[in-house]
């Protein structure tokens, strides 16, 4: 069968308090759409013909469509197309992540080969809470990127296309990633985070968004990038952990940034343009399937930089890291094989000569 790829597109992602905050950025509903073109056309160049769009009433679609008609029309006369079908899953329309859920279980079950992600963290998170074994291509479209590396969406959707094609062998095409689950009261797992989990002092939920350095206490991370945006930051400037080794990093935090005995004082940017001090009283290796209990008592818990989650002192919190939990598209090395052995030539790469 000729390989079908699940698009998820969010019309609301960059639009948290961290626009007002910060620096962040905020893409238009054209962008959005353009971005989506440029992923389109690549696909099809890798001869993928047929897409599936999570329904959405932001306009993406609505752009996207007048983008493949303006194509189609230009290339009528010489009987081009460069744009995969696009079709839509039928589901209603909420407004909010519960289309995502259920747009990407749909998209599971109809057996897309990949999943094309345009969004921030929380979106990629509440895609990999339902895709199973489909692989993820992320691109960042939110307010902070740490999951979704930064990337020109073409390339993105070059390296999908080649990988679901089988022009690159699966284990150079696909990578696995790393989760925390966070377990509440000894239930089964209640959320995950793909990148941190951060304990605040604040017990309500409020704006979601984390900025106020003074109320972190804990960090719990996957992957920690002195080159990202967020918590993962927090950690990244510590002790980095690359996003394939096994386990993470657990850092504990001091109510605010000033410097005294055993304390740490970091610099760290922690929103678009936003640089906080941040005072470090600790931190370790998290090693992957052993469960954590954290100091703090009381408050809530942020997901990937969102508040999800309160507790008070009656519940028992428990956080366990996951190696190989979902997968995602490599694509640094996908473009790399297809440049090493020409891919995009159609010429075969040349044997070596014996001597």
């Amino acid at each position: 069968m000729a390989p079908v790829i699940g698009i998820v597109a969010n019309p609301v992602s960059a639009r948290d308090i961290r626009r007002v905050v910060a620096n962040a950025t905020s893409l238009q509903i054209a962008d959005r759409a353009n971005i989506l073109l440029r992923v389109l056309a690549a696909l099809h160049a890798c001869g993928v013909r047929d897409v599936l769009m999570m329904p959405e009433n932001g306009g993406i679609r609505a752009h996207v469509e007048r983008g493949l008609m303006r194509a189609r029309g230009n290339g009528a006369s010489r009987g081009e197309d460069i744009y995969p079908a696009l079709h839509t899953v039928s589901m209603p329309v909420t407004g909010t992540v519960a289309d995502t859920h259920r747009a990407t279980a749909e998209m599971r079950r109809a057996g897309v080969s990949a999943l094309v992600v345009l969004g921030g963290d929380g979106t990629h998170r509440a895609v990999a809470a339902e895709c199973g074994t489909v692989p993820i291509a992320g691109i960042s479209t939110g307010t902070n990127n740490a999951f979704p590396e930064h990337r020109e969406p073409t390339i993105t959707g070059l390296a999908t296309g080649l990988a679901v094609t089988g022009r690159v062998p699966p284990h150079i095409a696909f990578a696995a990633n790393k989760r925390i689950d966070v377990s509440l009261n000894g239930g089964a797992v209640t959320e995950m985070a793909l990148v941190d989990v951060a304990l605040v002092t604040e017990r309500y939920i409020g704006a979601r968004a984390l900025w106020r350095t003074e109320n972190f206490r804990e960090l719990y991370v996957t992957f920690a990038d002195p080159e990202v945006i967020g918590m993962s930051a927090i950690a990244g400037l510590l002790e980095p952990v690359g996003r394939d080794e096994s386990g993470g990093l657990m850092v504990r935090l001091s109510p605010d940034g000033t410097s005294r005995k055993g304390i740490t004082t970091l610099n760290a940017p922690i929103a678009p343009g936003m640089m906080a001090r941040v005072g470090v009283t600790d931190w370790r290796r998290m090693p992957a399937g052993v469960a954590f209990v954290p100091e703090v008592t009381a408050g809530s818990v942020a997901l990937d930089g969102e508040r999800e989650l309160s507790f008070t002192e009656r519940d028992r919190l428990s956080l366990m890291l996951r190696d190989d939990a979902f997968r995602t598209v490599n694509v640094a090395a996908v473009m790399r094989h297809a440049g090493q052995n020409r891919l995009l030539t159609g010429t075969p790469v040349p044997v070596a000569a014996d001597f």
